[in-house]
């Protein structure tokens, strides 16, 4: 279910203020982030996030192909280790 259109898109508030201080300020470091559910507005292209993903902060550079997706589907959680392997099994002959 999405969520309602008089709404709006969610920006996490801190997040935005974040984003409004680096332009002011000038600088270009990561920006640390845990809200993952936060859309990604046309104001944040250029600016790379450090996503917290349960363990570890992915460095993330948001482009325009990324505005309005959520922060968390560019830093999984989970690590593929690959589907399982066919063991080939040595038959006796007894």
């Amino acid at each position: 279910m999405s969520r309602s259109s008089k709404k709006g898109p969610y920006i996490d508030e801190k997040l935005m203020q974040k984003v409004q201080k680096q332009k002011s300020s000038g600088e270009r470091g990561a920006i640390k982030t845990w809200a993952r559910a936060s859309q990604i507005p046309p104001d944040f292209v250029g600016h790379t996030f450090a996503i917290h993903n349960g363990k570890t902060f992915t460095n993330v550079l948001i482009v325009e192909t990324m505005v309005g997706h959520r922060l968390g589907e560019f830093s999984p959680t989970r690590t593929f280790r690959g589907h399982g392997k066919i063991v080939a099994r040595e038959i006796s002959k007894t």
